[in-house]
């Protein structure tokens, strides 16, 4: 039986699937968007949720307990500095998944994984635009 048992295998052992996981958070913390099939980006989302929790968090802790999945001192300085301060008013829901096609080859259905954009900016393009109208 097959209860209790979360997150997909997806065909990979445990070391290569949590070796995968580890480079594409990296790369998702880095370019802030990345480019995987829908299953990857299902459980991908998982892990960059919990990393921006941890950088939320901010202490000593949380940042060894990030530093254990990322590995790249940088990456987790953007994301306990720049993203953490992104998402401090946020309460979840710091990913959005865009489905974008099915890739050439295989036929595999692809999505775009990405954080959401800053609400700030939002607000001040809103209000350019409500300026140039106004004019």
């Amino acid at each position: 039986m097959y209860h209790g048992k979360s997150g997909r295998k997806l065909g990979r052992t445990s070391s290569h699937r949590q070796a995968m996981f580890r480079n594409m958070v990296t790369s998702m913390i880095k370019h802030e968007s990345i480019r995987t099939t829908d299953t990857k980006a299902k459980e991908l989302r998982k892990l960059a949720e919990k990393m921006v929790t941890l950088g939320k968090r901010g202490d000593l802790h949380a940042r060894r307990q990030a530093l254990s999945v990322v590995r790249d001192k940088d990456m987790v300085g953007k994301l306990f500095g720049e993203l953490a301060e992104r998402f401090r008013n946020r309460a979840g829901g710091y990913t959005r998944i865009v489905k974008v096609g099915y890739r050439f080859g295989d036929n595999a259905p692809v999505s775009i994984l990405e954080f959401i954009p800053d609400e700030k900016k939002k607000e001040k393009a809103k209000t350019k635009t409500k300026d140039k109208k106004a004019q």
